[in-house]
């Protein structure tokens, strides 16, 4: 079986995009390897986010990468969020019970809340 234990996504907002994600439940601790760029690293279980400054020479921000995450009171954690990050409040869907906001960069993330 194969599953997922790393996604990075690149900002050029990263304070700001660390706090939106911290802001939805997610614990972060701030690392740097070696030379290399400040960045925020979160594992949960054996899954590791990371959130890393983009390249110098990089731009532009992959905006179209669609995140999702299981959380648990989801309406609770959408009244804490400002309104005009939320896309999508929590309804019933066919995968949960679930929300749609989007983060700092224009990223959509859906939030589902977790079992019961």
């Amino acid at each position: 079986m194969i599953q997922c234990n790393l996604l990075v996504i690149k900002t050029n907002q990263l304070e700001t995009t660390h706090q939106f994600y911290q802001s939805i439940g997610i614990q972060f601790q701030k690392h740097q390897h070696g030379k290399g760029p400040v960045h925020y690293a979160a594992e949960m279980g054996a899954f590791v986010f990371e959130i890393y400054p983009l390249a110098d020479q990089q731009v532009l921000v992959d905006s179209s990468t669609r995140l999702g995450f299981e959380v648990p009171q989801l309406d609770q954690l959408i009244a804490t969020l400002s309104e005009d990050t939320v896309l999508k409040f929590p309804n019933q869907t066919d995968w949960g019970y679930q929300a749609i906001v989007q983060d700092p960069d224009g990223r959509k993330v859906e939030l589902t809340q977790a079992p019961l």
